[in-house]
């Protein structure tokens, strides 16, 4: 069984015991936190919502918080003595899928 869950613009598909890390959320490691927006539920039989599947949910428990790996992003003019260089590191929150109820 799996589900697609939609969280901060983004959609994932999720299955049960899956290990996700999603945009950084202020939550405790250890807590739960369920998502109500499923637009769909695959498995025996698919279910699509219009647009989200009325009554599902999906549980997840907050197994810790991150950073990710460094982007590096370059500006270069050629000829024009102009060079820019800038990094960044994206946080985030990591989640196993415990659950997906409908």
């Amino acid at each position: 069984m799996y589900a697609v869950i939609k969280d901060g613009g983004h959609q994932y598909k999720v299955e049960p015991g899956e290990v996700l890390r999603v945009q950084s959320k202020e939550v405790e490691v250890g807590s739960t936190i369920t998502f109500s927006e499923v637009a769909a539920i695959g498995g025996d039989a698919l279910q699509i919502g219009k647009p989200f599947v009325a009554g599902a949910s999906v549980e997840a428990t907050v197994l810790g918080h991150g950073r990710g790996k460094k982007i590096v992003v370059r500006k270069f003019r050629r000829r024009k003595n102009y060079r820019r260089k800038q990094g960044h590191r994206q946080n985030y929150t990591e989640l196993r899928i415990e659950t997906i109820n409908g």
